[in-house]
């Protein structure tokens, strides 16, 4: 079976494998689990000088991703392998969809994803077009580019493969997964700091833990992300 792949364009090849060569991510590299390719969309210019950008039309402040330098870098990938013309093609923009665990798990569902790294003021909004590119954000704020949230998008993906976690239940009980953040965790020793561990958790009763948890669940989703509440009570 192929392994997941993800392919990055960026500008910038040095800031990779960045977060993705340490802990779980290269961890599962080295497993095996999932591969990583860079392009430098330096590499697809035409011209002397290697340009990829331009000015706006319209005017305005900042450059403009060109659009057949991006194009020749997406053809030259989709050309070597045909087979990914179905794979996720994802733009990271602040002006993108936001980045949630749904998303996640269906990137993670894919053999693979191409993701395009902005920089500037962005891409010509024809090659998104063109590829029927998938523009996605990590948050309302604004970043030099996209290759930190490249980076958090492979995370996010990689920890979901088969094989990566150590105990797969530990996908069932985190925040997102089941639409309520999550509830609190402590460990030894029983008493830190003149606070001691809830006696609940120390009881040995399962049932009374499972409840006690789904309740700080509840009650912390509905404290910090009204926005989460409201859709996790519209499913009930």
């Amino acid at each position: 079976m192929p392994l997941w792949t993800a392919a990055i364009l960026t500008l910038f090849p040095e800031m990779f494998p960045g977060v993705l060569g340490a802990s779980l991510a290269e961890k599962a590299k080295d497993k095996g689990l999932w591969n990583l390719e860079i392009y430098n969309i330096r590499d697809f210019t035409t011209d002397k000088h290697h340009t990829v950008d331009d000015t706006p039309y319209g005017g305005g402040a900042g450059m403009v991703f060109k659009p057949d330098v991006v194009a020749n870098a997406l053809d030259a990938i989709l050309e070597q392998h045909p087979e990914r013309k179905t794979w996720p093609k994802v733009y990271l923009s602040p002006r993108g969809t936001p980045l949630n665990q749904v998303t996640v798990n269906t990137f993670a569902a894919k053999p693979g994803i191409i993701l395009l790294c902005g920089r500037y003021e962005g891409v010509d909004q024809r090659v998104l077009e063109a590829y029927e590119m998938t523009e996605v954000s990590l948050g309302d704020y604004i970043l030099a580019g996209g290759e930190v949230a490249a980076q958090v998008v492979c995370e996010a993906v990689v920890r979901l493969l088969p094989g990566a976690v150590g105990d797969p239940a530990t996908h069932t009980e985190e925040s997102f997964s089941s639409g309520l953040l999550e509830y609190p965790h402590y460990t030894k020793p029983p008493v830190w700091r003149g606070v001691e561990v809830p006696a609940v958790l120390r009881g040995g009763n399962h049932a009374a833990i499972a409840s006690w948890r789904h309740r700080q669940a509840e009650d912390i989703t509905l404290a910090r992300r009204p926005d989460l509440w409201r859709r996790w009570q519209e499913k009930k």
